[in-house]
């Protein structure tokens, strides 16, 4: 993942509207794993659409910061797509 809070903003913006996996440190020792898309992006935060079906709360939002310091791991899913012939 990039250094800086610069790098990982400019990483967040050109992946906006892409699925994701997110893994984030619940507090004591629990991990938390959700599914969802990038939403928004903003001067100091981003936020998440979660899977409806999965979650209790439609949207959660982490600081660059979190990232910087692996208190939350993206990991972007590679759609593909099948064409029926």
């Amino acid at each position: 993942m990039p250094k800086t809070l610069a790098d990982i903003k400019s990483a967040l913006d050109s992946n906006l509207g892409k699925r994701l996996m997110l893994r984030a440190n619940g507090g004591r020792r629990k991990t938390v794993e959700r599914a969802g898309v990038l939403a928004e992006t903003y001067p100091s935060v981003f936020v998440i659409e979660l899977d409806q079906d999965e979650n209790a709360f439609e949207r959660v939002s982490y600081s660059y910061a979190d990232v910087l310091t692996e208190t939350v791991e993206l990991t972007f899913i590679e759609e593909t797509t099948t064409g029926l012939v």
